[in-house]
């Protein structure tokens, strides 16, 4: 992927945390990777590339494009960087050898609850808070709880049948008022439930009145000159501060789903894809669609949901959508979720699917304003005549005769919206008599498209026929019988009304006027009429001059020829002195030539 590359779409990134991924040509990811800043992080692939490592610079170059999700935090983004690279193993990333997972910390579903920080998730009914990031922050967010709230750390089982029966004996935990000791009935199972509510309550991110206690602390430690327990204090009210207690891209609720999200516009349909497997985001992929009729967002979500299932191998048993939809396997549990983990879920996706419209809009308005003038009138040109290739050549004809003397025809070539003055073509009519302007069209036509396949010239696109109907009726008949006919597109205009005729269709298109898709048009046919009536002017002069000085005596036609193509006219040469004549056609014509003209002068 190239510097241009990037600097194209640019614009378009989002300066939000998230995971991006280049991709090979092949379509295989080479590399993962988190930013908080995606703008910046990917900027700075395409930047100073002296201060990059080699191995940067190979990845970057062997990259055909890249991927990118957006997520709420930057924890978010290291979960699903995590999750991405032991799932895709790129070939640029350092590979997870250890295999760990996420930490959590796991509040037990038991009598009396322990709480302690885990990687195994059992649902067995316990409560699991995380995934954390970081398991140092961890160790503080558990030492904090159980300073706030004295917590058993035994394994026992504290059965109300093993403690009336004094199975067991406080330790040293109880003397040094860690633990309350339920191990010999001195705390009830209500009083500690209650405490582990509590403890949820924090976790969940509910801890306003926590912060506020140590604070308090913190100032009368600081009052009291005791700035080293102040110092503690504050590290473990930064943890709570930076402690996230819910990941979007990993759950422990859920198991194996499939979300989606849509997001329309007038012609396009975006739909964004994340595959949950056992609570964690895995894939993510967006697919855009073009609508040809007016499709509802149901109907092209049941459509391309069994696609995508299928393209990634989902067996997912649920599928999580923002609105009712119909699927083929009946067995699929289709919700739409109004809270909770799964609805944090389609938030994300429907943030990324949003996200993926705007970039599409702002790539399309960018490239409108870059474009120049030629492209923009070309792309305008193309739509009003629905076609499927853009004209950038295009060529038009038209005929000149008077009462059926001297029938000649043009052809003008235009290429990139601007006159090509070289390519410029005009004929004589060689098999039609008289004044029929249908036959003379058919046959430049088909002289000039012969000719162009029999020297393996790249057609028109687009081929404009000045006239109506008729014309344009004669110049098709060319077209089919080369067999070209469905390779061009071919219009007829007419003078009056400017009304544009396609083959086998009666009703004319009008366009706007104001438009500069029929500026264009009419700039060519009139660049057609202009060449063609030069032409023909200057055919009937030349037979004019030629047939004056072929009328006196001993002068025949090379000779004519030579005095036209030296004195460009009969009057310049009945004008020019006898020693600039003789040096042409030398003294015994220039006498014949002169003599001539005098006797003329004389008659009249």
């Amino acid at each position: 992927m190239t510097t241009e590359d990037y600097q194209k779409i640019a614009p378009t990134l989002p300066k939000q945390p998230g995971i991006y991924k280049f991709i090979d040509a092949e379509g295989t990811i080479i590399y993962v990777g988190k930013a908080k800043v995606l703008k910046n992080r990917l900027a700075s692939y395409f930047g100073n590339k002296k201060h990059q490592a080699h191995k940067t610079r190979v990845m970057v170059r062997n990259a055909d494009h890249f991927e990118y999700t957006i997520v709420e935090t930057e924890a978010d983004a290291l979960l699903l960087e995590n999750t991405l690279i032991k799932k895709f193993q790129p070939r640029y990333n350092v590979m997870l050898k250890d295999g760990k997972s996420y930490s959590y910390l796991c509040i037990k579903n038991e009598r009396f609850p322990r709480v302690f920080i885990t990687r195994r998730v059992i649902r067995d009914g316990s409560s699991y808070f995380g995934p954390y990031t970081s398991k140092s922050r961890l160790k503080i967010i558990l030492e904090l709880i159980k300073h706030l709230f004295p917590l058993r750390t035994c394994n026992y089982n504290l059965s109300e049948d093993n403690i009336q029966a004094g199975k067991f004996k406080v330790c040293l935990e109880y003397h040094i008022k860690n633990c309350m000791g339920p191990c010999e009935g001195l705390e009830s199972a209500e009083v500690y439930h209650a405490r582990i509510e509590q403890i949820k309550n924090i976790l969940r991110g509910n801890f306003a009145a926590v912060k506020q206690h140590f604070k308090e602390e913190m100032q009368e430690l600081a009052v009291n000159l005791e700035f080293e327990k102040a110092q503690q204090i504050k590290e473990k009210l930064t943890a709570f501060e930076d402690y996230q207690g819910k990941s979007t891209v990993v759950s422990t609720s859920i198991r194996d789903v499939d979300v989606f999200a849509i997001a329309t516009d007038e012609k396009t349909a975006y739909v964004n894809y994340l595959k949950v497997v056992n609570g964690a985001v895995i894939n993510t992929y967006t697919q855009e669609m073009t609508k040809n009729l007016d499709e509802d967002q149901d109907e092209l979500l049941e459509y391309v949901i069994p696609e995508l299932r299928q393209r990634f191998d989902s067996i997912a048993p649920e599928v999580v959508v923002p609105f009712e939809v119909q699927l083929p396997n009946q067995e699929v549990q289709i919700t739409i979720p109004q809270r909770g983990d799964k609805r944090k879920l389609l938030d994300l996706s429907e943030k990324n699917v949003k996200y993926y419209l705007l970039q599409k809009q702002k790539e399309a308005l960018n490239k409108i304003r870059k474009q120049t003038p030629a492209e923009r009138i070309l792309k305008t040109l193309q739509a009003d005549l629905q076609m499927s290739e853009l004209p950038m050549h295009l060529e038009c004809f038209d005929n000149s005769n008077i009462q059926g003397s001297y029938p000649v025809a043009s052809c003008v070539v235009f290429r990139n919206a601007k006159p090509a003055k070289r390519d410029y073509r005009h004929f004589k009519i060689k098999t039609v008599e008289g004044p029929n302007d249908f036959a003379s069209m058919e046959e430049v036509v088909y002289r000039r498209y012969r000719r162009m396949l029999e020297e393996g010239d790249n057609l028109p696109q687009l081929i404009i026929i000045d006239g109506g109907k008729g014309q344009l009726s004669s110049a098709v008949n060319s077209l089919e019988r080369l067999g070209i006919l469905d390779r061009v597109t071919i219009i007829g205009i007419a003078k009056k009304l400017e009304e544009i005729f396609f083959p086998g269709d009666s009703i004319p298109l009008y366009i706007n006027k104001k438009s500069e898709s029929l500026k264009l048009i009419q700039q060519a046919r009139n660049e057609a009429h202009r060449f063609a009536i030069t032409f023909h002017r200057n055919q009937r002069s030349k037979d004019f001059a030629g047939t004056a000085l072929t009328n006196i005596p001993g002068i025949g036609s090379k000779t004519a020829e030579k005095l036209l193509k030296h004195f460009k006219s009969v009057k310049k040469l009945r004008a020019a002195a006898a020693e600039e004549i003789q040096a042409v056609v030398g003294p015994a014509a220039t006498q014949k030539i002169q003599a001539y003209f005098k006797a003329e002068e004389e008659k009249s």
